[in-house]
């Protein structure tokens, strides 16, 4: 009798029908693999899967893979070593340091802002519990493999792969994966064909099975100015008398912030006010350009120029007495999606006054208060409390380190052998769909979106 089994499967343990969480689980009859290791943001029902067991037996993963150092990549590793996992995570050498300072954060937040909620009394949970704290980081750091783009790494006798630049942030890569006699590619997420502080992606050839996100698979980027953008928003909110708050994820974007607004001060195209960069994780990141010059396109020069004329914030005080300072002013505080951090501190203060403005400069996942602050939220909820929204609100799309799609089929176009599949994750219905008609429709390719939980047998 034949043996039935498949030469090896993959499973969608997140990213699936959403942006978040993203985690592949890809095993053979001996061997199995995670790709990326994210947390889940957004709606209730999607952070309270970050505290359901995963689907698998965490003494049998030989290895975790990740594409780069974004929350939602590599958010759950503390939790998988909680679980008894310590075998190696793969890396390249500044996502790891992208993602220690990322995991680092994220505990801390998670620390205080559980410590907030007991204190308070808002939570449902008695006593409310962070799902991990630094301690866990300290224990996942050490798992750290690094390696370069283009190296190859012998995993098992079934498994080995290469890192190849993605263009989305610092240290992110395309993961090309050889199973057995097969290529798998996953994506990671995407940079654009021409992005302001990375290099472009690596073009790949050829691939059995892609993993593809699709982020902004249902839409193409502006293409008017991002510098143009930023000064008329500086200059409409200053001729207003208010405050400019920027809430900004810390990898890529507050330095693109930073280079930008630095190059309009110089030039004189906005006034001289105060600008405030009040997130350490961006600060810290900002360092990072210097140490990490292979995986980026700006010299030494732009990198330490992007710190002039900004006033650092570290400490909580210093942001209260920010807060305190009368006077129109920009502030660029973490986090992106309004999550949580520093920039729930700005809103509760800024938000009533329609003299201010909230300029989001980034995607907003389905149900967190970015999204929400766009859908036109008349209210929103912040550690317990409710806030009138009066403050305007704008959105700046022209800048985003994820590939539109056009870029996506651009990407695409460069692949000489057609892959037998196409798995879309990594984005939301609308997006999902939109990709995939567009690629079965332009490239003839068969695409499959993928479903949270399914199992794919590939041959």
């Amino acid at each position: 009798m034949l043996n039935s089994t498949p030469p090896f499967t993959l499973t969608f343990l997140g990213g699936a029908g959403t942006v978040t969480g993203s985690k592949l689980l890809l095993k053979t009859d001996k061997h199995q693999v995670l790709i990326d290791c994210g947390l889940f943001q957004g709606l209730k029902q999607m952070r309270l899967l970050n505290w359901q067991n995963l689907p698998l037996n965490v003494e049998e993963l030989e290895a975790v893979i990740l594409t780069h150092g974004h929350l939602d990549h590599c958010g759950y590793l503390p939790v998988l070593t909680q679980k008894g996992y310590n075998g190696p995570i793969y890396a390249t050498t500044p996502t790891r340091d992208v993602t220690e300072i990322i995991l680092r954060d994220s505990a801390k937040i998670q620390v205080e802002d559980t410590a907030k909620a007991n204190h308070g009394g808002y939570s449902k949970h008695h006593p409310a519990k962070p799902l991990y704290t630094s301690e866990d980081v300290d224990l996942t750091m050490p798992l750290f493999d690094t390696h370069l783009d283009n190296e190859w790494v012998i995993i098992n006798e079934d498994m080995k792969f290469c890192f190849r630049k993605s263009g989305h942030i610092l240290g992110s890569a395309f993961v090309e994966l050889r199973c057995k006699d097969r290529t798998i590619m996953f994506s990671g997420d995407i940079g654009r064909r021409k992005p302001l502080l990375m290099e472009p992606p690596a073009f790949i050839r050829e691939a059995d099975y892609l993993v593809l996100e699709s982020t902004y698979g249902d839409r193409l980027h502006e293409q008017t100015s991002t510098y143009d953008e930023l000064q008329a928003y500086v200059r409409h909110t200053i001729d207003k008398g208010g405050v400019l708050l920027i809430p900004s994820f810390a990898v890529e974007r507050a330095q693109e912030l930073l280079l930008i607004l630095n190059t309009l001060r110089e030039e004189r195209s906005i006034p001289n006010i105060p600008i405030y960069l009040d997130t350490p994780m961006g600060i810290d990141v900002t360092k990072l350009y210097l140490h990490h010059r292979d995986w980026h396109s700006l010299s030494d020069a732009e990198c330490r120029t992007m710190m002039n004329n900004v006033q650092v914030i570290r400490e909580f005080e210093q942001t209260l007495r920010v807060l305190d300072k009368p006077g129109p002013k920009i502030v660029i505080a973490g986090s992106g999606m309004v999550t949580g951090g520093r920039v729930l501190y700005y809103l509760q203060r800024l938000i009533h006054d329609a003299n201010n403005t909230v300029l989001l400069v980034g995607f907003q996942a389905l149900g967190t208060r970015g999204s929400l602050l766009l859908s036109g939220a008349t209210e929103i909820k912040m550690q317990g409390n409710y806030y009138p929204v009066n403050a305007e609100i704008q959105q700046i799309s022209s800048l985003s380190a994820h590939g539109d799609q056009a870029d996506l089929l651009w990407w695409l176009s460069h692949f000489k052998k057609v892959p037998l599949q196409v798995f879309l994750n990594h984005g939301e219905a609308q997006a999902l769909e939109a990709l995939r008609l567009k690629i079965t429709d332009t490239l003839g390719w068969g695409c499959t979106i993928a479903e949270m939980g399914t199992t794919y047998e590939l041959h």
